[in-house]
């Protein structure tokens, strides 16, 4: 950034050197393109010191390197143009993990935690039902946190895109994790030898003219969003392949777009007509999982 441009936003760029004046600038810098322009400012500034956020809060005083300088300079500019802080960092947080990610993977949603929570409390009600499939695992972040707190849960994780598959791989070897979560690279759910106790999916559910619209289609691939004309293509196929594939008494959960719960509700009736169907909503009140239960 030029220094001219530093004096605009009331900033000497020669003077720039305490976390405490950083997080002031950045704040300032990102406000006009971010919801959380503070918590952005830790959260860069604890990536480029290599430190906890907490440890950024409780030394406001400390100076960046000239190295750190530079690299956070490019990291601005590069949040100011638009791209997602995840990106910019290379990781992101998900059911209290790191993952790493890339533009070849969907960013994971807090959203998407209801579903971890859901199967999680089924599968500790549930000791005998460990053999579980997760449709377009994306950065793994589903099986991961489940296999994490459940030690005997084994997953098949399966995507098309094998440039997502290949970050899901480093995410296993990070919470070392190679030996229970098997990756596939399948359109929809693969081939598989048996059912499965449990299918979790959260597959591209956004409708394609309202995805146009969204500035996520502009960062995120759109593979991983791109749910159709009715933002209900994927969710059709992955019932009709999750009728030959669910285990009786097994769960199905699946993460839709909050305006299609009654039609994905209804889909799931069409392909599981005597299951235990149920729309889950989340703390916002949105219509946000599909749960079938074959009884």
């Amino acid at each position: 950034m030029k220094r001219s441009a530093w004096r605009r936003l009331g900033f000497d760029r020669n003077s720039l050197t305490s976390i405490k004046t950083w997080h002031s600038c950045i704040y300032t810098r990102l406000a006009r393109v971010s919801e959380s322009p503070s918590l952005d400012a830790q959260a860069l500034l604890a990536h480029v010191l290599g430190k906890p956020r907490s440890w950024v809060l409780a030394h406001p005083e400390d100076a960046l390197s000239s190295n750190q300088v530079s690299v956070l300079e490019e990291a601005i500019t590069r949040l100011e143009a638009g791209e997602p802080l995840p990106y910019v960092l290379g990781h992101w947080e998900f059911y209290g993990l790191d993952f790493v990610v890339t533009p070849a993977t969907l960013i994971p949603r807090p959203e998407t935690e209801l579903l971890v929570d859901q199967a999680l409390a089924w599968l500790r009600h549930s000791p005998g039902r460990r053999r579980a499939l997760d449709v377009g695992t994306g950065t793994g972040c589903i099986p991961i946190a489940l296999a994490i707190h459940v030690h005997d849960l084994s997953f098949i994780a399966s995507d098309i895109s094998l440039p997502a598959l290949k970050i899901a791989q480093l995410n296993l070897r990070r919470h070392v994790l190679e030996e229970r979560i098997h990756l596939v690279q399948s359109d929809l759910a693969p081939a598989a030898d048996g059912a499965f106790d449990l299918i979790c999916a959260n597959l591209p559910y956004i409708p394609s003219d309202k995805l146009r619209g969204l500035r996520v289609a502009k960062y995120e691939p759109g593979l991983a969003l791109d749910g159709g004309k009715d933002g209900l293509d994927l969710i059709r196929r992955v019932l009709d392949s999750a009728m030959h594939l669910l285990a009786h008494q097994g769960w199905l959960l699946l993460e839709i777009e909050a305006s299609k719960g009654a039609a994905a509700k209804a889909l799931a009736r069409q392909a599981f007509p005597d299951a235990d169907i149920r729309i889950i909503v989340d703390l916002s009140g949105n219509e946000r999982l599909v749960r079938v239960q074959i009884v």
